[in-house]
């Protein structure tokens, strides 16, 4: 501070609210203010009591106000209002420390001076900075908000406002950025200025008309002193020519010449003592208000630490406490009648009012727990609803019986729990409660209406999927000309049972006509889905049925029996009576018929794809009936298989039958050619012609017989063992080469069983020799 015995300094005004008038004057006169006229800025500073104002002055503005000894502890340092000039800074600046607001050592003489002070501040400065810490952001007292409030108001009735700049200086700034700080002020201050009670004049004037607010924020100057060194040193920066236009002294439009500074501070802190508004209460009021005040704060302090409190606080959050509503309210009632005990001898006033405070405050801290404990009965209410709910459906009641009973019982039995809640001192009730439960009843109740037609829906669509599925697959399967009419049949009387059924399930849900015809209408919808898919299915593999329907009714006759190829089977009769029923079948699959709306397909398939003839003949006339993409009088979404489409799956479904047909073809030519073994009527004639002499040697000589009838026999044999009327079957070549693949092995294989038969009169000699 190696300028500061440049600054001049006085006691302006003193502790008791003296103006020093001569000792302006002095003062004026050392540092020459008189002939600076209007260059010159006015600084002045408020803030807390040992927030550390005159050392921030002192190096700022280089000045040698006292400052507080940290090591005596915090104590009041500026009594009143001292005045020093700004030792090197042009223009001239003059900087006024102001006594620290909310200071102990005035004890009850309330905030008269501070709110007397900051006005004559406001009144005269160009820039006024306001100290604060920066942990008082967001409190009320500790950042001079009521005092400002207060100051605003009294001001705009008592001067033409001047604009003032003021800068808020925080001090012992953290780690949160000043950025998110500096909103938060502008928005309080903006606050205040809002609440003022304002001239009609001036009604409307904004904040910005009469301040210019600003925001700077400091470190620690005993953490770190450097660094607060350096940002002061920046600060004071900003002090140069600050009354140029944009400098920090604002528009000093109602600045007045130096000349007769003294005379307009003196005049104007005279009109602010004598203002009624900023007088100092009544000595009783003021005591009353001091003691009734620690008194309600010493109440309010044994409830919070009482043992009893801190018990049923810390209960109540994890259970339902049982009376909780009556032992707090004992416990509140006996806190209310040690105040009234301490405070009956002050004003009634301010003894009422600090009471109502406290009440205030008391419930405020106490309603956690209530909530808490309307919280643990609305669970526990809520869970029996769920088990009483759940038992009453369970025991055959209606569903919207069930649930308005259940909910009418519930709701009174939180009534009557909530009883035990009530807390005298407190106009509370637990209505927003019950609305809730109420709520949440409702929601719940919803939930099961829901769930339970879900699961009404699931056993009726059930239901509905085993009695149409199979039935309705063995009629597509088992096709005929009343397979449909069946098939409607089945579908009108199973999904009438199931609606008929359901609609009684339904009766005891009490829903509207609207919401019951819905419900039977996605039944009746579901049921009806069943039977197209299992056509549509079908359909999609009819080439198989088809195929399987051929190869049935063409292997197997009437009886069920397969088929033997003999020849004497009419093979063109059968083919188009198995082909004419795996028409039918596909008819049947190509289109859905459950409204019973009357078609032609089957006629149309049959004329068109059994007569091939015809149809070469109806070409050459007429279009292709099966040249089309829809029957007639089939609408779209009821066609499965298009005209189309079913020429082109008969086509194919006459190509890949050929071959069975074929089959039976050569079955029967074999088969016949099998059976003619003998010769033809005209050979035998020849033979018996020709042949008459050497019948005659035989009938002569008999032994030729014996010969003859031996060669038969073993003819025989070999024709049995060999199996010739089965070799041939399958054609000549066949036989042939069978025949001589195993004539050798059959020969060779008689004359070895001739062999044995001719050893056997042995063997019972040998085993009658054993037996014996």
């Amino acid at each position: 501070m190696g300028e500061a015995a440049d600054c001049c300094s006085t006691h302006l005004i003193d502790g008791d609210g003296t103006f020093n008038a001569s000792g302006l004057n002095k003062f004026i006169k050392e540092v020459k203010l008189k002939g600076c006229g209007l260059s010159y800025a006015v600084v002045s500073i408020m803030g807390p009591q040992s927030s550390g104002k005159s050392t921030l002055l002192n190096y700022l503005f280089h000045t040698n106000f006292r400052e507080m000894d940290a090591f005596k502890g915090r104590s009041q340092t500026t009594k009143g209002i001292w005045m020093a000039r700004c030792a090197g800074i042009e223009p001239c600046t003059i900087v006024m420390d102001l006594e620290g607001t909310d200071g102990r050592e005035r004890g009850e003489d309330d905030t008269a001076f501070e709110k007397q002070s900051a006005l004559f501040a406001l009144a005269v400065s160009d820039i006024v900075l306001i100290n604060m810490w920066c942990h008082d952001i967001g409190r009320e007292h500790a950042a001079n908000k009521p005092l400002l409030k207060t100051v605003f108001q009294v001001m705009l009735k008592l001067f033409s406002p001047r604009k003032t700049t003021l800068i808020f200086v925080i001090r012992d700034q953290t780690r949160t950025p000043l950025e998110n700080l500096e909103p938060v002020l502008r928005e309080d201050i903006q606050r205040i200025w809002d609440s003022v009670p304002k001239p009609e004049a001036q009604k409307e004037t904004p904040l910005s008309t009469f301040f210019n607010i600003q925001v700077v924020a400091l470190s620690s100057f005993e953490e770190k002193e450097e660094q607060f060194k350096e940002q002061v040193e920046k600060l004071r920066q900003r002090f140069y020519h600050s009354i140029a236009p944009g400098g920090l002294a604002g528009d000093r439009q109602g600045v007045v010449p130096a000349s007769g500074f003294s005379f307009s501070a003196e005049q104007i802190w005279k009109v602010i003592k004598e203002n009624r508004d900023l007088d100092l209460p009544a000595h009783k009021v003021m005591v009353a208000t001091v003691r009734c005040e620690e008194i309600a704060n010493e109440k309010y302090s044994a409830f919070v630490t009482n043992k009893d409190w801190c018990e049923l606080e810390e209960a109540v959050k994890s259970q339902l406490v049982p009376d909780f509503g009556k032992k707090l309210s004992s416990m509140l009632e006996t806190c209310f009648s040690c105040y009234d005990a301490e405070a009956s001898f002050f004003e009634e006033g301010v003894r009422n009012a600090k009471r109502k405070q406290m009440e205030e405050k008391l419930l405020l801290l106490v309603q956690p727990a209530y909530q808490s404990t309307l919280e643990h009965i609305r669970s526990e209410i809520l869970e029996k609803f769920n088990k009483t709910f759940e038992s009453a459906l369970s025991e055959g009641q209606g569903f919207a019986i069930a649930a308005r009973n259940c909910k009418a019982s519930i709701l009174k039995l939180f009534d009557v729990q909530c009883e035990g809640t009530v807390i005298k001192q407190a106009e509370w009730d637990s209505s927003k409660e019950r609305e809730k439960l109420s709520h949440d009843l409702d929601a719940h109740i919803a939930d099961v209406h829901n769930a339970k037609l879900s699961d009404l829906s699931t056993l009726y669509e059930s239901k509905l999927q085993d009695a149409l599925y199979g039935p309705v697959e063995a009629l597509l399967q088992a096709t005929n000309d009343e397979t449909w009419p069946a098939i409607r049949k089945l579908f009108k009387c199973e999904t009438d049972t199931a609606v008929s059924e359901c609609s009684a399930a339904l009766s005891g849900f009490d829903m509207n006509e609207d919401s019951k015809k819905d419900f039977l209408t996605k039944l009746e919808k579901y049921a009806r889905d069943i039977v197209e898919k299992k056509a549509k299915e079908e359909a999609g593999r009819v080439l198989s049925l088809m195929k399987e329907r051929f190869t049935s009714i063409f292997n197997h006759d009437s009886d069920q029996m397969p088929r033997v190829w003999t020849g004497k089977e009419d093979v063109r009769a059968i083919t188009k009576t198995a082909r004419c029923s795996s028409l039918k079948l596909l008819s049947v699959l190509a289109a859905i018929r459950l409204d019973g709306d009357a078609d032609k397909i089957a006629d149309t398939l049959l004329l068109t794809l059994l007569d091939p003839k015809k149809v070469a003949v109806k070409s050459s006339t007429s279009n292709d009936p099966l040249a089309a993409s829809t029957w007639e009088k089939v609408p779209a979404s009821s066609t499965l298989i298009t005209p189309v489409q079913c020429k082109s799956l008969w086509t194919q479904f006459q190509r890949e039958t050929e071959y069975t047909v074929t089959q039976a073809i050569s079955a029967q030519e074999a088969n016949k050619k099998s059976s003619n073994w003998l010769p033809p009527p005209w050979a035998i004639m020849a033979l018996f012609l020709l042949g008459f002499n050497e019948f005659v040697t035989l009938l002569r000589n008999p032994l030729y017989l014996v010969f003859i009838f031996v060669g038969y026999l073993l003819m025989k044999a070999l024709w049995v063992q060999l199996d010739l009327s089965s070799a041939f079957q399958n054609g000549f070549l066949h036989g042939m080469l069978s025949l001589s693949t195993n004539l050798i092995p059959t020969i060779l294989n008689l004359v070895r069983k001739l062999s044995e038969q001719g050893q056997r009169p042995n063997n019972p000699q040998t085993n009658h020799s054993h037996s014996s």
